[in-house]
Formats: C-alpha cells, structure tokens, sequence
C-alpha cells in the first residue's frame, strides 16, 4: 500500500528455553497506513508485547518481513535499529520509564542528546513539548513531585522530542485513575489528528482499544481478527466536560 508506514509480512519469533523454542509469534500478516490510531489488543500471552518489541525495533523477528516506511528493518544490524529508534518511533510505557533523580525537562532531553544536538537546541526542544502536554509550569520538577498522569505527560513529552512519526504505546494508562487516563488518551489523540502521527496502542483492556479507529487482535502469535472501530471513544471531548465539571464544583 502507497501509504503504509508499517508492513509485516509473516512474521515469527521464536525464543529457545533450553531445550525447547517457544513460538512467540507465529506468522502475524498486518499493514498499519500513516496517520491511522491503530490498537494492537490480545491478553497476556498472547504475542503482543513480542510484537510491540520488533515494530519498535527493540528486537528482530527469527524470520519474515518487516517494512517500516519502506524500508527493510527485519535484518538490521544493531546500530542501524537504534538509529530508527531513535529518529523515528516515539515509545510510551506503562511504567513510565523516567530518571528518578532528573528533572522532566532532562528527562525529555535524553533522546536529543543520543542524537547528538546541541545543549541550546535540546533544552529548546523538550520545553517546547512539555508546554505541548501542559506542563510548562512543572518541567523543574523530579518525577516523584509529580503525579502518575503528569509522569506520563513526560514520557509523551520525550516520546515526541525527536518529531517520530510513530508513537507506540504500551498499556499507556495502565498505572493510572481514570481520569488521568482519559488525559493521556486525549493528548495521544490530538497527536494523530492534529499532527499526523500513527499511535499504536498496545493493551489488553478492550475500552482501551475502542479510543482507536481500528482494533487487530493478537491471539496464539497471530493476528486472529481485525475490527474497525464505528465511533471511537472520543477522549478530547470526555476531557473537556471533565474539565467543566471540576470548574463548576470549584465556583
């Protein structure tokens, strides 16, 4: 397809324990276009999170086809997939994955410095995309001086600090109320509408997946299903009355 950011063409993973493979993936078949909210759903088990690794380029398939906008990264050597890592997929994880004893702001920087800009440029940067997920007033601030959904904030906040054209999203709300849940999905979907990017929701929570516009579910290493989303939850509108409500009981 002319506009797909993503091919995978039977692809499988297979781990050795010893004396035995397991078989993670068993030949999943998918195409994910630009632009599109995508929920990759299936339980644990299931293959997704395999998956997720290799669509991120944190792991290579044991044989089959991954094109990532265009190009073949199924056999990369490892420098070459850190260098698409890098520039081209934005990672968002449950556990948030921040320095502990480093500010949001020096959090947000770190893929920049990997990437070799300069000091001016990457302080530039990741303000500019803290003021973007709205926390402009809270860049000095240590991870544990922040709540969870701000913590998250951060994370989308570096996520995007290298402009990727993917977000990969791995149980994005799962340490989360919901409330702060609704926030965050709310901002991955402005993200994709607003600017473009694919986001690519990996959950094993069906409400979730209906924040997509279309749902592959993973099952046994493969992809057992694919449903388009009719109406998506539209979280940008949820956050908004939320917002009012908390307005009102404050007045």
């Amino acid at each position: 397809m002319d506009n797909a950011v993503i091919t995978v063409s039977d692809l499988r993973k297979i781990y050795q324990m010893g004396t035995q493979e397991v078989h993670a993936l068993r030949g999943v078949n998918m195409t994910i276009r630009r632009g599109e909210a995508v929920a990759i759903m299936g339980p644990s088990g299931s293959g997704k999170s395999t998956l997720m690794n290799i669509l991120g380029c944190l792991d290579q398939p044991t044989s089959g086809k991954y094109y990532l906008d265009g190009a073949d990264v199924s056999n990369m050597q490892d420098d070459a997939l850190a260098a698409v890592r890098n520039q081209r997929v934005g990672f968002v994880f449950q556990s948030f994955n921040l320095l502990a004893r480093t500010s949001a702001l020096e959090n947000v920087q770190l893929p920049l410095i990997y990437a070799g800009a300069s000091q001016r440029m990457r302080r530039q940067r990741a303000e500019e995309v803290l003021r973007a997920v709205g926390l402009g007033e809270r860049m000095h601030h240590l991870p544990n001086e922040l709540s969870g959904g701000q913590q998250q904030r951060v994370a989308i906040a570096r996520a995007l600090v290298n402009n990727p054209s993917i977000i990969l999203a791995d149980e994005p709300t799962g340490n989360l109320d919901s409330r702060s849940g609704r926030e965050v999905m709310a901002i991955l979907q402005r993200l994709n509408r607003e600017q473009g990017i694919t986001v690519i929701l990996v959950t094993h929570d069906a409400n979730i997946g209906r924040y997509a516009n279309r749902i592959l579910h993973i099952f046994d290493g493969v992809v057992s299903k694919e449903e388009n989303v009719k109406d998506p939850i539209d979280a940008t509108i949820v956050e908004q009355d939320d917002a009012g409500t908390l307005q009102e009981a404050q007045q």
